[in-house]
């Protein structure tokens, strides 16, 4: 496993995050903690979750992560683990009329202490946003986290769906008031996804914050299985989707072939090419699944194979504003 700084911090992370959104959904606990063994054996140390994962049971995931950190055996010791909150939260009775999907220095305090909670530690490494609230100053949210890092309870700060230009504001305020500020921005992206190359890579760049790719297979569509359905699977993709981008996964299929790679692994490698990326967020429902992943960073795609996936699968033209000016 190959590792890397979490932005401009000294965190040490895994260039793959093991996502466990899965978990408790579509994976039962027993093969859930199956996957985590299996990536902490491989190397990866970086895992990422969310309060509102369970989703109708929402906390169950991190639940699920608290009891096999309870196993022992220097799980919880070995693991950064990084949640989130913003969403409502359907198991708590106690939200009052604060019970919305949103930021506050409130929901921060609370939301905090249940996931502690239910994570079974007394610190998080991460605490992420899990979307960005404009309506919630940011003298409100960069003093209810200079609280719980000085409490101990967490160490970092990360955002997830922000834009360019949210960063830059979080960047700015918490300067102002002396602190790191965003360690870490969780991103949608992929070969299919590649807007934020225009403004948001650049930004993350700018202001030392690493980014993490979400859906970097694109719900499914660069697993290679769009084209060819596994019944049984546990959802099919939109057909329109498939009919829409059908050449290019004729194309990418072709290619993958000619390398000799799989097109999961080939188009998560490629999120690792990309300015300020940090890790791609891997989400193994399997065992097998994880297995399969661990291939992606010893493939190196060169500048052929690169311009190669350009032509399949063009891009914004580049960062901001030469992408559309001189």
């Amino acid at each position: 496993m190959e590792f890397t700084r979490l932005g401009r911090s000294g965190l040490k992370v895994s260039r793959l995050c093991l996502g466990t959104m899965n978990f408790g959904t579509e994976t039962e606990e027993k093969e859930a903690f199956k996957i985590m063994d299996a990536a902490l054996d491989a190397g990866i140390n970086f895992f990422d979750t969310a309060n509102v994962y369970g989703w109708e049971n929402s906390g169950r995931t991190e639940e699920i992560i608290g009891r096999w950190f309870a196993q022992g055996g220097g799980r919880r010791e070995k693991v950064v683990i990084a949640t989130k909150f913003y969403g409502e939260m359907k198991t708590n009775p106690n939200d009052g009329p604060n019970k919305t999907a949103g930021l506050s220095s409130y929901k921060l305090r609370r939301h905090l202490e249940e996931s502690l909670r239910r994570l079974q530690t007394d610190h998080i490494e991460l605490y992420q946003m899990h979307h960005v609230d404009r309506n919630v100053s940011w003298d409100e949210l960069w003093e209810g986290f200079r609280i719980a890092m000085y409490q101990g309870k967490i160490g970092y700060v990360g955002s997830s769906n922000f834009a360019g230009f949210d960063l830059v504001k979080a960047q700015y305020e918490a300067k102002a008031k002396g602190m790191l500020g965003l360690v870490s921005e969780q991103h949608k992206l992929s070969l299919l996804c590649r807007l934020p190359e225009l403004e948001l890579l650049p930004a993350a760049e700018e202001h030392g914050i690493g980014v993490i790719a979400w859906s970097p297979l694109d719900g499914g569509l660069l697993s290679g299985h769009a084209l060819h359905p596994i019944e049984g699977s546990r959802r099919s993709n939109n057909p329109e989707r498939v009919e829409r981008h059908r050449a290019q996964l004729e194309a990418f299929e072709a290619f993958c072939k000619e390398l000799g790679e799989s097109e999961a692994n080939v188009a998560l490698a490629w999120t690792l090419t990309r300015p300020a990326m940090t890790a791609p967020i891997i989400g193994p429902r399997t065992l097998e699944q994880l297995e399969g992943a661990l291939r992606v960073v010893e493939i190196k795609l060169g500048e052929s194979e690169l311009k190669r996936l350009d032509e399949i699968f063009p891009g914004p033209g580049g960062a901001a504003p030469k992408a559309y000016a001189w």
